[in-house]
């Protein structure tokens, strides 16, 4: 094992030859290990198809994930649930703010069901907008359609990254006894850009507590969190949030590079090299996590079915 200072060190010579030529190329111009291919492939054609026709979204094409071709075409989607308008505005996120007005399509549980049934998934992830306008923020719809898709595929195993329901406890309870294997809530960076970051109604806190009482209430269900790197956290600030994220009994941890998603969200501060990401998820296995999936191209849903399997160690990440 090695220490904090070490550790830096080391990142620091991993990508200190990066960090001259990220000084001489305008900051969001991405390296060469950030380039992915154009959505392409039959089985990609095939989830496409039938997301569209069943009127769902997925947060793999709302939030224009680098992952989408490759998730795809190996027959995983995430679904995103609640809509496609979020009621929450964080600067880092695609996905469209505004207010829903307490609209929600009483046809999603058995629309989500018969759709993962046709693409014949083992694994989905549930996702979902913050709906702040909702008096329980949603839950109790999620685990509906949590509840249709076991019924319709009894065999399918179910992760949910809901948000964080405004801290509400009983909330979160009502998804955790819908039948999900995997509960995840996303702290997505160090607490001290979570107010620059995040929406003011998110909170680094708030997002521990709740990941917390989700291991204390269900000790049997993984819990999983996510972190983009590159919006101007320390090497420091990251170990020490692996080292809260461990306190609140988090399973799995994702790692990945934030990607502004255009000129109106946060700029990146820096890119973080493959061989960077490697070293984290070294330090984060060590610090006792089951799993952690770490490398530039990384999102919180990618390829979650090995992670959660705790399967990751093959991967090219």
């Amino acid at each position: 094992m090695i220490d904090s200072r070490e550790f830096k060190n080391q990142v620091k010579s991993v990508h200190g030859g990066v960090a001259d030529q990220n000084a001489e190329r305008p900051r969001d111009r991405k390296p060469e290990w950030l380039k992915v291919r154009l959505p392409s492939g039959s089985r990609y054609q095939k989830i496409k198809e039938t997301v569209t026709g069943k009127r769902l979204a997925t947060v793999c094409e709302e939030a224009r994930c680098p992952n989408l071709a490759e998730c795809w075409n190996a027959g995983t989607a995430t679904i995103m649930l609640m809509g496609s308008v979020c009621t929450r505005a964080c600067r880092f996120c695609a996905v469209a703010t505004g207010n829903p007005r307490g609209l929600l399509d009483p046809d999603e549980p058995r629309l989500a069901a018969e759709s993962v049934k046709l693409m014949g998934l083992k694994y989905i992830v549930l996702t979902s907008v913050d709906r702040d306008d909702l008096p329980d923020g949603g839950a109790s719809h999620y685990a509906e359609c949590v509840r249709s898709i076991k019924e319709l595929n009894p065999d399918t195993a179910v992760e949910a990254l809901t948000p964080d329901f405004r801290g509400d406890i009983a909330a979160v309870q009502t998804v955790l006894d819908s039948g999900i294997e995997v509960f995840a809530q996303n702290l997505e960076t160090v607490q001290r850009l979570t107010h620059p970051v995040r929406d003011p109604r998110a909170g680094y806190e708030q997002t521990l507590r709740v990941l917390k009482a989700a291991k204390q209430y269900r000790p049997s269900i993984l819990t999983k969190t996510s972190l983009m790197l590159g919006l101007g956290e320390t090497d420091e600030e990251i170990l020490e949030t692996m080292d809260d994220i461990r306190a609140a009994n988090v399973d799995i941890l994702t790692l990945g590079q934030y990607l502004r998603p255009s000129p109106a969200h946060l700029p990146v501060e820096r890119y973080l090299p493959p061989e960077a990401f490697a070293e984290l998820r070294e330090r984060g296995i060590e610090k006792g996590f089951h799993e952690v999936v770490s490398g530039p191209l990384v999102r919180s849903s990618y390829r979650a079915e090995q992670a959660s399997a705790q399967n990751n160690v093959g991967l090219d990440l």
